[in-house]
Parts: C-alpha cells; structure tokens; sequence
C-alpha cells in the first residue's frame, strides 16, 4: 500500500474490486505468502468484528488449542467494537492485539500477518480480500463470497494467479453430508442427477435484519460511539449517515443481496460439492417480493431461485422470513433420490443421509445394497476454522476455495439481479459473463 495515498483519496477512488486493482496496482510479482516451521504460530488480523467477526474470533481462539495462532490485530468502522473485539482477545489469547484500527489498510499493510479474516458487509468482501491476497495473505473470508458475480470473477482471477489460500466462510462445506453425497452421486446410487431443492425460511417478530441500533453511534459519536461512515461506505453509493443502513445494511441493496446472498449460499455452495464438482450455472430467474414486512427494506421478504445447469440438471430453492416451515433439501436422480435434511434447513451437520430408489429401480437397488432404503452415517471431520488453518500451513486446497466459491456465487448474483430487473439471466462460461440473451447449453459446457 503506498503511503502516498490518504483515506480521502481512497475513498474517493470508488472502492470496488476494480478500484482496488487500481489503487494498488497490478504488479506482477505478488508478495509471497509465509512459510511456517512445524512450531511457527500464525498471525492473524481481524477485519469487521461486529456480531459475525465477534463470533469468528470465538471459532478461532478454540481453534488455537491444536494449531497455534496469534490474533494481533483487530478492525472496524465503529470504535465500540473495536473495544469490545481486543477485550475477548485479551481474555482468550492473554494479550491485547498490538494493532487496533479504523482503517483495514493498516491491517494489510503489516508484513507480520499471514491471513486475515473478514466478517465486513458484503460489499467490502471483493476489496479487502484482494487486497489482502495482493499483499501476500491468506483470507478467511464470510459468505457471501462477494455482492456481485463481476467481483467474485475478480477475486477468483487474484486468488488464482497469487497462489493464495482462501477459505470462504459458509461452515456447513465441512461437514460430512456434503462429501458422503458426492460419493452416492458419483457411484451411481441415484442414477443420472435432475434436480437438486432446498428451502431456507424463518419467522421473527422483526422480519430478519433488523437488529438493535445503537442510538448514539454515528460519524458524529465521540469516544467509542464514532463511526467512520464515509470508510464504511467505501464504494457503494454516497449517501449520509443512515443508522438504519449501517446497523441493518442486509435489508438494502447497495450493500446485501438479502436472502440470496445472506442464506441461499449456504446451499448452493455445498451443492458444488455434491455435484461432483463445482458448476456454473446456464440460466438463471428468481421470483418473490416484500409481503409481510414493509419497512425501510429494499430486498424482498420472500425470495425464490430456479437455476438451470449445462449438465442437465437443475436447483430449485424456496425462503420467506416470514414463515418458518421448511421444504425438504434433497437432490432427486432418474434412479433414486438423496434425503439430505427432511425439515430443510441445509445448514449445520445432521448424522445420516438417506438414499431410497425410484419405484421402477427398486429391485436393482435392493439386490445391490441389500435394502430398499440405505442410511449412509456422516462423521466428524475438521471444523471450517480447523481445515483453513491446517491449510494455510500445508499450501493444501481447502474446503470451500475460490474457484468453487466463485461458481456458487455467479448462481447467488445473477438471482439478485434476475429479481432486480424482472428477467431471465443467461451465463456464457466462455466470455465467463452474466447477459439477458440465450446461451446455447452446450457452448458453455464446452468451455
């Protein structure tokens, strides 16, 4: 990061993903990562510790107990968290972290931290994560894995060519259902795969996101009520201080997707791993609306996505915040299907999957399994934080990597904008760009 740039120039630069390309060039030789001795403890700094980057420090201060780290440094637009971030620190690693900031840039610039985490809004995703990766770190990154399909391409394209290990945070990807149905699938239990469904609904006296304000924080706050609000906004639209929009900002659309980007992914991202391998969508169209809850919101309270694939299969996902029954979450095959979760919630592990037969393939399915209806038991595997860590060291793929994250985001993002603008989305896997003309299937399956 040049010194020469101040934070009103950055902020003024318009900070998405292309803006930071831009703001910190593209220089061919990238910082290289840390190479870490069998002893060497990691050094992590923490971008965004609101409620989710509270939680993540939690995950990963028990992780420190089998894979030694350090938490030096600490995040955030609003002082209060600050505050309250190196307080858990303090009490759970025994040390205050030595950096605690307004500014992320302060986090990326210090060379003694090997991976950051980032629990920011959506729309500092892309930014920061590049710019971390640029600068020679590991990301730990929460879903979604960006606000938009061009900024996903961008990180994915970062990830790629700085070798970067980078882990996005939808938990469910590392439990044992995901895997245990990629094997059923790929040994033939179901037959050829038609359609995947799933369903992510709730009901709460508040619609969901609307969380507690607090009445004295601002750009205006003194001590621990500031806010950097013009930080805060960072590339998104220019607008005043709206406490509504910083403490509630998944109901609006310059900073959340709502629903598809808060809770469809995670669905679609462990779908990528049942199918075998991850996929980008052919076509896309999303439907719903705000029924129940009218509010300030801008995203919808209800909220459904058909995605079509060049496979020849398809997913079908259903969500209300204003109901709370479920659909099953399974994924349906000419020959058999996969009960995954038969309340529906795909998130969390459960300790079986079923697989049962279609009527006509019964007999062939009980004389090869020996029963009409085959539990297949998960097992505990490493926890997301776990895999992440042991992988920053190994250099091993992890989990939900870029390249993944990236097919199951192009899914998420072109709904948000089938839903946006009343239409039909197509996907051209050659020029890997989002259009409202017709794709044939197979020209994207070629590519």
């Amino acid at each position: 990061m040049s010194n020469t740039t101040s934070r009103r120039d950055f902020v003024k630069q318009g900070v998405t993903a292309a803006g930071v390309a831009a703001t910190f060039g593209k220089a061919p030789d990238y910082v290289k990562a840390s190479v870490f001795g069998a002893n060497d403890k990691m050094q992590l700094g923490f971008i965004g510790v609101g409620g989710r980057g509270r939680s993540l420090l939690r995950d990963f201060s028990a992780a420190a107990q089998t894979h030694p780290l350090n938490i030096i440094a600490v995040c955030d637009t609003y002082k209060k968290r600050i505050t309250q971030a190196s307080e858990m620190v303090t009490k759970s690693m025994g040390e205050a972290p030595g950096l605690q900031t307004l500014d992320y840039r302060e986090v990326i610039a210090r060379k003694d931290i090997d991976a950051v985490v980032i629990a920011t809004p959506d729309h500092w995703h892309a930014p920061i994560a590049i710019a971390a990766m640029q600068a020679g770190k590991d990301v730990y990154c929460e879903k979604p894995m960006t606000k938009t399909v061009e900024e996903a391409k961008k990180f994915a394209e970062v990830a790629k060519a700085t070798k970067r290990i980078v882990q996005i945070g939808s938990q469910t990807t590392s439990s044992d259902q995901w895997w245990k149905a990629r094997k059923a699938i790929q040994d033939g239990m179901i037959g050829q795969l038609l359609m995947s469904q799933g369903s992510y609904h709730r009901n709460s006296i508040e619609g969901e996101w609307n969380w507690p304000i607090d009445p004295n924080a601002g750009p205006n706050g003194k001590g621990e009520d500031y806010i950097d609000w013009n930080m805060w906004l960072g590339g998104a639209p220019k607008r005043a201080f709206n406490a509504d929009r910083f403490f509630r900002f998944r109901k609006y659309w310059d900073y959340s997707g709502g629903i598809a980007t808060d809770l469809f992914y995670h669905v679609v991202a462990p779908l990528n791993l049942c199918w075998g391998e991850a996929q980008f969508p052919h076509k896309v169209m999303a439907s719903g609306g705000t029924y129940v809850f009218k509010d300030e919101r801008e995203v919808p309270d209800t909220f459904h996505l058909i995605a079509e694939f060049p496979k020849g299969h398809s997913l079908v996902l259903s969500s209300s915040m204003a109901n709370s029954t479920h659909i099953p979450g399974l994924l349906r095959g000419h020959e058999g299907t996969i009960m995954m979760v038969p309340e529906g919630a795909f998130e969390g592990r459960v300790d079986h999957i079923t697989v049962t037969p279609e009527r006509l393939f019964k007999q062939k399915f009980t004389e090869k399994y020996g029963s009409a209806e085959v539990k297949l038991m998960t097992e505990k595997r490493e926890s997301h934080y776990e895999n992440f860590l042991r992988c920053v060291k190994t250099r091993e793929q992890n989990v939900l990597d870029a390249q993944t994250a990236y097919r199951a985001m192009t899914t998420i993002g072109m709904a948000v904008e089938s839903y946006r603008q009343g239409r039909v989305l197509y996907f051209d896997e050659t020029s890997q760009r989002v259009t409202d003309k017709p794709v044939a299937p197979q020209q994207a399956a070629r590519s």
